[in-house]
Parts: C-alpha cells; structure tokens; sequence
C-alpha cells in the first residue's frame, strides 16, 4: 500500500513528497512501518513512528541504541547493528506533531519471516540472539533505561491478575474458572524464581526481550542470519527473557490464537535447533545458575504470558486487539496447554540441553 506520510516527517530527513516512495509494511502491532523508496537514490530505508502508548519514553530508546552501537562500534566493529539514521539536526529521532519518527538503513538481500519452516530458520535466529547478548556480555546494562518498564517483571504480572481476580463479577470468574485455577496452581513458577533471582551469578544482562522470528533478518536465499532487529526493548534483564521468549514462540507449529488445543505440541527439532543456536553464542559466558535455568526460561515467559492474556481477559479486554470477546481467555487455554506440553516432554527437552551444554 503506497501512501503519502506529513511531508515534516521526510523533510526531518532531507526528503521531499515528490522524490520519495512511501509504502507500509510489516506486521507489527505496535509501531507502524513504512519503507522509504528515495527516487534519486539506490538506497531505502525503514521509516517508523513509536506507539508513546507502549513507549511512553521514547528517548530512553534513543539513548539505548546510541550506548550499544557505539559500544560495539569500537569493540566489535565487523558487527552489523542497524542503528538509527540521523535527522537533519544529528538527533536520533524526529519528533514532529507529538509523534516520534525514526529512520533505519534497509538490509538488502535479506527476509524477515512470520513463520518459521524450518529447524535451520529456528537454529540461526537463536544463534543471532544469543550473539548480540554476548557481544553485549561486558556492557554494563545498568546503564541502559527500561523502555517498558516491568515488561518480564512475573510478579508485577501475577500482581495484576490477583487485582483483576479480586474485582471480576461471578459470572465471568465462573466463565474462567479452570483458568483462573490454572494460574493460581502454577504459582510455584513466580516462587521457584523469587529463590534464585538475588543470586550473584543470575546477572542482568542487555536483553532483546522480544525474540519472535520475525525480528531477526536471514539471507533471503541461504536463510543465514543476519542481525537482529526491532531493537525498541533493548534494555536490561535476565537471559530468561530471550530465551524463553523463543521457547514460547518457535516450539509449536501454531501461534496463541490456536483454538483446537490438540494442535498445541512441542516440535522437539525446533527446540533441538534454537539450544544449539543460541548455546554456540552464549555456553562460553552462562552462569552455572543460569544453565540450571534454560528450561525453565519457558516455563517462565509461558507462564508469564498465559496470565497476561488472562488479566487482559478478567479485566475487559483493554490491552491485546481481540476479535471477539472470549479471544483472550483462549489465548490463556492455549498458553496454559504449551506449558502443560513442556512438561510433559521434560526430560527430553533437559537431556537436549545436557548434550548441548558440554
């Protein structure tokens, strides 16, 4: 779709209506994203305007972006890290109406999916993850601002859904009842990682935090990987985070929208491929504890989401887009059947990453 964008937002840059080529693209949900097709030039670029509703600061984005790229500008400077193009001003971000822009080189020769296909597409985006973590590994991320401040923060979730619990008239409680036990009986995740989350060696590390396959470019012909991408939640947090981000996203054919919950299984080549991707990055600088914690990273992060969807639902629907009224009490049956489903294959899954981790 071709259309024309306020004529500021491309002069902040030096380009004008008429010399440039505007088309939206991608299939995020929260940032909307265009590619700038100069008419005078080979190059393009990604064009795109921050949702301030999801990142209510959205300099602190900017001064992330900055710190890391000039950090491993001088460390690792064959590293490609897609950092923002300067405006006109030599500010990261154009700020025009309210509305905050940011430009991107555009990667050619390279593709983003939406589905993964293949154990290799799983294997590469975890190795490009696990990558930048231990590039990042001697950064200090307490520098780095929170762009979403509690993002991956399970007790702030468990928080929310126990003050939606607490306010839900009987009927819509009845309505999720197995649910709502579910939640409650799964608690023990939220505790097993309150004991070990003041360990000395469980550090904060620079995490994605939003792993999905679709922010990670592969070569459009080799499906190599690339870079990583959509960099927005780049801050600190545990290695969890990317982990089992991956683990809830790349281990089932079918997304949280699924309803039959038969088609809810584990592909144990796709968990395969992810651990032997992101431990040939990351093996060398985990922790002893955080090796104790690899499976566990899925069950935090399914977990966490299961009850985020479910809060959402006991609480009117007023975060995650819905179809119908009941679409995010199935997303929290579908999340609750992929935690089920890992561990059920437990020891499978453990002994995977045993052999990986020597």
């Amino acid at each position: 779709m071709e259309l024309n964008l306020d004529s500021e937002v491309l002069k902040a840059y030096g380009y004008a209506k008429e010399n440039t080529r505007i088309t939206q693209i991608g299939t995020g949900l929260i940032n909307r994203t265009y590619l700038l097709s100069p008419l005078s030039e080979e190059k393009k670029y990604i064009l795109q305007n921050i949702n301030t509703s999801v990142f209510k600061q959205p300099q602190a984005i900017a001064n992330n972006l900055r710190a890391i790229a000039d950090y491993l500008n001088f460390a690792y400077p064959e590293y490609l890290f897609i950092k923002p193009v300067s405006t006109t001003n030599g500010e990261e971000m154009a700020h025009i109406r309210d509305e905050y822009w940011r430009m991107l080189p555009f990667v050619p020769n390279t593709i983003s999916l939406d589905v993964l296909a293949d154990p290799k597409q799983a294997y590469e985006a975890a190795k490009q993850f696990g990558k930048l973590s231990r590039l990042l590994d001697n950064f200090d991320a307490k520098t780095l601002q929170p762009t979403i401040p509690g993002f991956h923060d399970l007790g702030l979730r468990y928080e929310q859904f126990t003050l939606a619990l607490n306010k839900i008239v009987e009927a819509l409680k009845e309505q999720a009842k197995s649910e709502i036990e579910g939640a409650l009986a799964h608690k023990y995740i939220l505790d097993y990682y309150t004991s070990y989350s003041h360990r000395k060696d469980f550090p904060d590390r620079v995490m994605h935090h939003d792993t999905k396959i679709s922010n990670v470019l592969l070569d459009d012909e080799t499906y190599e990987g690339i870079c990583v991408i959509d960099l927005d939640t780049v801050m600190p947090g545990k290695f969890i985070s990317d982990l089992g981000d991956m683990m809830r996203t790349y281990l089932c054919a079918f997304s949280e929208n699924e309803t039959d919950l038969d088609k809810i299984k584990i592909r144990l080549p796709y968990f395969e491929a992810m651990i032997k991707g992101y431990l040939s990055e990351m093996k060398s600088i985990l922790t002893e504890t955080e090796k104790e914690l690899i499976l566990f990273s899925g069950k935090y992060i399914i977990y966490m989401q299961a009850l985020r969807f479910l809060t959402d639902f006991l609480s009117g629907n007023n975060y995650y887009p819905t179809n119908y009224p009941t679409q995010n009490l199935d997303r929290a049956k579908n999340q609750f059947k992929l935690l089920h489903e890992i561990s059920v294959n437990e020891k499978e899954l453990q002994d995977i990453i045993e052999e990986n981790l020597v």
